[in-house]
């Protein structure tokens, strides 16, 4: 009794990545993803080399996998390739208290989110 194979998630032509549980707020990681959505590949690692955010390191780690498994796993040409996706949800969130005035404590949300990245081949389906 073996169990049937799980349908891809994505196209033939796609291949993914994704990055969980990240300790950044799903609005800033948001900002980082939207500056590489649609674009070629080349060009989406070379943004995220000279982003000045704290985050575009681990982005482009995820990228850099994205695009491993697109060359390694689905046999994409990476010179062909762009980012068609690249969402950001929520994840857990810690929560903590600060000591305040008067005996009083308030509290500290610490969120964190995950991301994944898409990346497909231009010359089929763009």
């Amino acid at each position: 009794m073996a169990q049937t194979k799980n349908a891809r998630r994505v196209e033939a032509t796609e291949a993914r990545a994704k990055l969980v549980n990240v300790r950044i707020s799903p609005q800033k990681l948001n900002l980082v993803a939207a500056s590489i959505r649609g674009l070629p590949v080349q060009k989406a690692l070379n943004e995220l080399e000279f982003s000045h955010k704290r985050i575009a390191g681990d982005v482009r780690k995820v990228l850099y996998s994205a695009i491993s498994n697109a060359e390694n796993n689905h046999n994409l040409d990476i010179d062909n390739l762009f980012v068609a996706e690249a969402f950001v949800g929520k994840n857990l969130v810690m929560k903590r208290f600060a000591s305040r005035a008067r005996g009083r404590s308030s509290r500290i949300l610490k969120p964190f989110s995950e991301i994944t990245i898409v990346v497909r081949e231009a010359g089929e389906a763009a």
